[in-house]
């Protein structure tokens, strides 16, 4: 298409970067993405710090049974998927008596699952689960577990979530129990007990 001789082209403004421009809103996206992604790395590089009198290495004096097991969520769906009882397997892995511990953030995020999930949520109130209330605010599980194996090593945790193992194994003494197969594993306990 020819110009007709003598108009000149119009100007166009460079678009300022302002709230109504689309362009801002994903670029404020992109940072948030990355201070999140951030943030989820230097969790997974943290290493708590070890100060515990009954620790010798990796040995846990403190497990003894009946062993006290803390519950993931993916734990339970992998169990129900793969038509595994809980506490029967738990024993039978372990050989000795258990007892299924569920946190408040666990029951927070089977309950946000939704109906789909409602045999989840129906085991994880069973009375033979022990419920263990959290003090914290958020309901991101991950984080609750790891501040309550820190702080208390007499736990094994029961998890099928590969970052949680990750984060776990970087806490001496603290045994992982996961699903393998039909069956469960036991990924860490010391040779005394096994």
């Amino acid at each position: 298409m020819a110009r007709k001789p003598g108009l000149a082209p119009k100007k166009v403004p460079l678009q300022k970067l302002n709230k109504t421009n689309p362009n801002f809103s994903n670029r404020q996206k992109q940072i948030q993405r990355s201070k999140q992604e951030d943030e989820h790395r230097k969790k997974l590089e943290e290493i708590p710090e070890d100060n515990t009198s009954h620790m010798f290495f990796s040995y846990n004096e403190a497990l003894v049974p009946p062993y006290h097991v803390i519950i993931d969520t993916n734990f339970i769906n992998f169990s129900i998927s793969h038509k595994l009882d809980i506490i029967h397997s738990l024993m039978d892995c372990l050989y000795a008596k258990c007892i299924p511990y569920i946190s408040d953030c666990v029951a927070a995020e089977i309950e946000r699952l939704g109906s789909k999930f409602k045999v989840a949520l129906k085991i994880s109130k069973d009375p033979r689960f022990q419920r263990l209330t959290c003090s914290h605010k958020g309901t991101y599980a991950d984080d609750c577990i790891i501040n309550r194996i820190t702080m208390h090593r007499m736990f094994i945790v029961a998890t099928c979530d590969a970052d949680l193992r990750r984060r776990i194994r970087k806490i001496p003494g603290v045994p992982i129990v996961y699903l393998k197969g039909k069956k469960y594993t036991v990924e860490r306990m010391p040779d005394l007990l096994q």
